[in-house]
């Protein structure tokens, strides 16, 4: 099935749409979108306060001094690109700059183009950048699911090991589960589980 392309409006329509859902978890979404938590919430706190309009691209660089400016943005990606020993590209840049509370972040793809000017940036370095955003899900419900331990973390009486199940279709989640392990016994019984109800929910 071929991808569909999305564009950088239509990913942050989607975003917020998923995210101000009920009982949505933010910090998940902007793992799943593979954006920074401070965009996902900015991109949520401009969707609440002035609507679809709101998550349209603003120049990120002030009138004043361009030309100073933009050499300033510059260093600090070539900046961030050395700190990496010359392995990011584009898009890891931009969000390590987004995390670090940059004011002034270029899109991935002006990145794209400071490294290849400034001959940081080799032909085969640029595959990590293949386009324009994009989801792939499968047609129908049911056809893959996306099964994912989440790390274990320590409580009172042991640990606790989250256990996840996404269907790749509807992105609705039909596992979670907080388990005392991660042995295969204990996650077989809960994906059973869930076999069973999705079974029950199916027609006949």
């Amino acid at each position: 099935m071929p991808f569909r392309e999305m564009s950088v409006m239509d990913q942050k329509r989607e975003f917020v749409m998923f995210a101000t859902a009920e009982g949505a978890n933010v910090q998940e979404r902007c793992r799943r979108f593979g954006i920074s938590r401070t965009t996902g919430y900015r991109w949520l706190d401009r969707g609440r306060r002035e609507g679809l309009a709101g998550l349209e691209e603003r120049l990120r660089r002030p009138r004043s001094s361009p030309r100073r400016t933009a050499a300033a943005v510059e260093e600090k990606v070539l900046a961030v690109r050395e700190l990496s020993n010359n392995a990011w590209g584009g898009r890891k840049i931009k969000r390590a700059l987004e995390d670090r509370g940059e004011a002034e972040v270029p899109a991935a793809s002006m990145i794209t183009a400071i490294l290849r000017r400034q001959g940081r940036l080799t032909e085969a370095g640029s595959a990590e950048h293949p386009g324009p955003w994009s989801r792939f899900e499968r047609e129908s419900p049911n056809e893959l699911w996306q099964m994912d331990l989440k790390g274990h973390f320590a409580m009172h009486a042991g640990r606790c090991h989250p256990l996840t199940a996404l269907d790749d279709h509807s992105r609705y989640n039909l596992i979670l589960a907080a388990c005392g392990d991660e042995q295969t016994a204990t996650v077989r019984r809960h994906v059973e589980e869930a076999f069973r109800a999705t079974a029950c929910r199916s027609p006949c």
